[in-house]
């Protein structure tokens, strides 16, 4: 079938709108008319560069929710019409990570993500000349039209909008993910949040979901203090120029804190999450930072047994924590939608791309069908 997507042809330069050619889905695959997509500072690191060559052409677009339209053999999970919201890393069940625990860092999903494939290795998309295009997380729902393994159509409670489903797949589910699985925050423990963009936003949420005593939010905009606040955070930090977070930070911790969330990408703010530790204590790295850049962090201190790591989609079972987030959403328990700063068409996810590069806004939301995504403004 003809589906209208915006395309990433080069490395800097602007999303093309194209009509591209979308094959059926294959055995183990669906095909889902996309209501909604956020729009993710990953997307942008892709667009940017930043995360290796030979990523282009490529469909951009990695979280986001619509409904069921075709199935291929085998699926038996979701039936057509089934609102769902997408998943990008499908994992295979098997490999030893995933027999670990850790399907966030499935072996197989992994390779094939990173070449731009499905899971047999081709690819759904293509120019109308036949051209292959690549897909991005196995999902490229900056399009009309995807076709998806099955693990990454996650089925969502009836009654949730779609608009607000869409921003679980990436953002929720990695904020979430990092507090429960990665750092295991504890009630009444002293939580820094670095970075209080889409990502950081959900990470004050789950930090308060989970009973954090005291929640400190770090950013350069105010705007995004002023929404962390009233997302849960207890204290708000400058970090604009001149001001000194990390003596912020302690004025309110004496000591350091429990756990410090990351989530920019900069060796800066790593750097920052690592200061504001308390001796024992962990910084979680949520941010993604260009390929090639390097941290340094001074190595008598680990004479404290401060620790660092990275916490990657949720660092466990992503769909399964999808699911649960999805229902607490449509229950009212944890909520989405004010951490939506702008909306925009297929053709303004370039300009939310501008936004971001600009540290402007919490999260854009590409509304493809605003019908069926259930916005109602």
């Amino acid at each position: 079938m003809r589906i209208r997507a915006a395309v990433l042809e080069e490395y800097d330069t602007p999303l093309a709108m194209h009509e591209l050619e979308l094959d059926p889905p294959g055995p183990g695959e669906v095909r889902v008319r996309v209501a909604a997509a956020g729009v993710c500072h990953s997307d942008l690191h892709v667009a940017d560069g930043h995360l290796g060559p030979g990523r282009h052409p490529i469909v951009l677009g990695h979280e986001g929710a619509g409904v069921v339209e075709a199935l291929g053999d085998g699926v038996l999970h979701v039936e057509v019409g089934d609102p769902v919201a997408f998943c990008f890393v499908p994992a295979c069940g098997s490999c030893p990570a995933c027999a670990a625990g850790r399907r966030n860092l499935c072996a197989a999903a992994a390779e094939h993500a990173w070449a731009g494939t499905l899971l047999d290795g081709t690819t759904r998309l293509r120019m109308p000349g036949g051209a292959a295009v690549k897909h991005f997380n196995f999902v490229s729902c900056f399009a009309s039209h995807c076709v998806v393994p099955a693990g990454s159509a996650v089925p969502i409670p009836a009654g949730l909008p779609l608009w607000q489903a869409s921003l679980l797949g990436c953002g929720v589910v990695t904020a979430v993910g990092a507090v429960r699985n990665a750092a295991r925050v504890a009630v009444g423990e002293t939580v820094c949040v670095i970075g209080c963009g889409g990502v950081g936003q959900q990470l004050v949420a789950a930090a308060r979901l989970a009973g954090a005593g005291r929640i400190i939010a770090v950013e350069r905009d105010r705007a995004k203090l002023e929404l962390a606040l009233a997302r849960g955070a207890t204290d708000a930090v400058a970090a604009a120029a001149g001001a000194d977070p990390v003596a912020g930070v302690l004025e309110l911790a004496p000591g350091g804190v429990d756990h410090a969330f990351e989530a920019v990408g900069s060796p800066a703010t790593i750097r920052l999450a690592w200061d504001v530790l308390r001796p024992g204590a962990t910084a979680i790295v949520v941010g993604i930072a260009p390929a090639g850049v390097q941290v340094a962090l001074p190595a008598l201190e680990l004479l404290s047994e401060k620790g660092i790591r990275g916490s990657y989609y949720g660092s466990g079972d992503a769909a399964a924590l999808l699911i649960s987030m999805a229902e607490l959403t449509r229950a009212g328990r944890f909520h989405v939608a004010d951490v939506v700063t702008h909306t925009c068409e297929l053709d303004g996810i370039e300009a939310a791309f501008e936004r971001l590069r600009r540290g402007e806004g919490a999260r854009t939301v590409a509304l493809l069908d605003r019908e069926l995504a259930g916005w109602t403004s």
